[in-house]
């Protein structure tokens, strides 16, 4: 079998799978936040913290929910890495530095995961476990409660009650993220994934010296790290160390874990605002866009340019042979199109072409299908934006899903897309022109600049994957990236739970002759363009300087 067919074997097979999951899970994530009752262990929960999970919330509150369980998360894994030297089973690591502790903590609550760190070399299980792996939770259980707010905004109307915060973040990690995630780490255990609290051993001679592995939870980790898009990895080698992803199949089964949760939000989307067609048209704009970007990024690589590419029969340096060109160029679009991060590959180390598009896939915004609850409410933002243009175009109100996009809801939409680029334009700009950070790059020229744009397009965007080649382990970059991080996850949500009360306040508009079909393929296509067009308007000068010159030079 060629590489080429079975990269396309694993696509095939991955979209089968996402297809039969696709309306289980999200009707059941639509039950979820539908639903009246509190389980148990989660009224214990709200006991504990104080809350009350009937108390409905208009926006300001739920917001201050989200700030303020954020801010104690930023706070508590801080001073878990600057305690870790006295903490038990720190495998003898010390502290972590005040820049670098602030960095790590800031891109774990953000659902980030950014690592300017070895995690095999610095953190141990402590705050691995208690600090990193339950961020991963809670942070992917934020992005979704929000997405949640905002399409209560859609379906309900008269009123500016978005639900409650704390009920909703604790649903989402007891009933949704906690149950699949168990069933997957005993998957990534069944196909070789390590699961064990050892310490620090002696596996060999490695280059003349004594090679050293430590252990840990990495199967449980490794489970909500990609089903929360979140993508910090263990090992500094992220899902490219066999002890994470070891097989063929555990690589494509951490594609599915990405994909899942994103894609079938769209049916829940649809369930809850009453028209699942709508909701198939997000999905279908999504899948188009993923689709499109996965066949690019597959030509790109498989291009064989030069006779050492046309021997090995694709672009294999940084690589895993065990996964092949097809399978990294898979993993490495789903989770730059995602806010995952994860990687299985270098990206730094793709084609010129192909290293573009995994920036190109965060500029985006990262919406198709995004991560966990802000790639869904990423597209309601650009949704709204479609039909704006497609009023002005016809001299008419725009409206989506029965509800007039005015001046105060356009307002909204446009400054949560303005501001991510704004960060990135700004900090890349600021780092190029300063010598300091520019002693980072390892490469020079349009590389070089590439992997400082791909930095703050990570950072900005909360995806948290490297280009490699830059050293972050700085003030400068772990003080600016972790500022980027913060501004890039709450400012956007400020925006969506402002849109989302404004919303729920109007009084629902009939549907006439001349309002525009939303669930429609014309709509679809309307949103697909507007989505690339604003984005190729906003970043094309940016990428012409750094992987478009180098793709064409090469």
């Amino acid at each position: 079998m060629g590489p080429v067919l079975a990269g396309v074997l694993q696509l095939l097979a991955l979209i089968a799978a996402l297809a039969l999951a696709h309306k289980p899970l999200g009707t059941y994530i639509a039950r979820v936040y539908s639903s009246d009752k509190h389980w148990r262990v989660e009224k214990w929960i709200y006991r504990g913290i104080g809350a009350d999970p009937d108390t409905q919330m208009r926006w300001p509150a739920y917001l201050r929910g989200v700030l303020a369980f954020s801010a104690v998360g930023v706070l508590f894994l801080y001073l878990l890495q600057r305690l870790q030297g006295v903490l038990p089973g720190s495998l003898g690591f010390s502290s972590i530095d005040p820049d670098q502790a602030f960095n790590t903590a800031v891109s774990f609550v953000t659902n980030t995961n950014w690592q300017s760190y070895y995690g095999e070399q610095a953190m141990g299980h402590v705050v691995q476990t208690a600090g990193l792996a339950v961020q991963n939770f809670v942070s992917a259980a934020v992005g979704i409660a929000v997405a949640v707010a905002l399409v209560r905004g859609f379906a309900r109307s008269r009123t500016g009650e978005l639900g409650n915060f704390w009920s909703d973040l604790v649903r989402g990690v007891i009933r949704i993220l906690v149950p699949v995630a168990f069933v997957a780490a005993i998957v990534l255990v069944a196909c070789g994934v390590i699961q064990n609290f050892s310490g620090i051993h002696e596996v060999g001679q490695f280059m003349g010296g004594q090679q050293q592995w430590n252990g840990g939870a990495v199967a449980s980790q490794e489970a909500i790290k990609e089903l929360g898009t979140n993508g910090g990895g263990y090992f500094n080698a992220n899902s490219a160390h066999p002890f994470e992803n070891p097989t063929p199949f555990s690589n494509l089964f951490e594609i599915f874990l990405i994909l899942v949760i994103p894609f079938s939000l769209t049916r829940t989307f649809g369930l809850m605002v009453g028209s699942v067609k709508q909701g198939y048209a997000i999905l279908a704009t999504m899948a188009t866009i993923w689709l499109g970007f996965t066949a690019l990024m597959m030509w790109t690589e498989f291009a064989h340019h030069g006779p050492a590419l046309q021997i090995a029969g694709g672009a294999y340096e940084g690589k895993e042979v065990r996964f092949g060109v097809g399978g990294s160029s898979i993993f490495a679009v789903a989770t730059t199109l995602t806010s995952t991060g994860a990687v299985d590959s270098f990206h730094s180390s793709f084609t010129g072409l192909g290293g573009g598009i995994t920036m190109a896939g965060m500029m985006l915004g990262e919406i198709a299908p995004g991560g966990t609850g802000s790639g869904l409410y990423g597209m309601l933002i650009m949704a709204i934006i479609a039909v704006f243009i497609a009023g002005l175009m016809v001299g008419r109100t725009p409206e989506y899903l029965g509800k007039k996009i005015g001046t105060r809801e356009i307002k909204l939409a446009a400054c949560y897309i303005l501001i991510t680029p704004a960060l990135v334009l700004v900090l890349t700009a600021i780092a190029m022109a300063l010598p300091t950070p520019a002693n980072s790059m390892t490469n020079s020229g349009a590389h070089g600049f590439s992997e400082i744009l791909y930095a703050y397009t990570s950072a900005s965007n909360n995806n948290g994957s490297a280009f490699a080649g830059l050293n972050a382990d700085t003030q400068w970059f772990n003080t600016t990236l972790g500022i980027a991080m913060l501004l890039g996850r709450f400012l956007p949500m400020i925006f969506v739970l402002a849109l989302a009360g404004s919303l729920a306040g109007q009084q629902p508009v009939p549907v006439t002759a001349g309002t525009l079909r939303t669930e429609k393929p014309l709509f679809t296509g309307l949103l697909v363009g507007a989505i690339l067009i604003i984005t190729g308007l906003t970043y094309f000068p940016a990428l012409a300087l750094g992987p478009l010159a180098e793709g064409l030079a090469s």
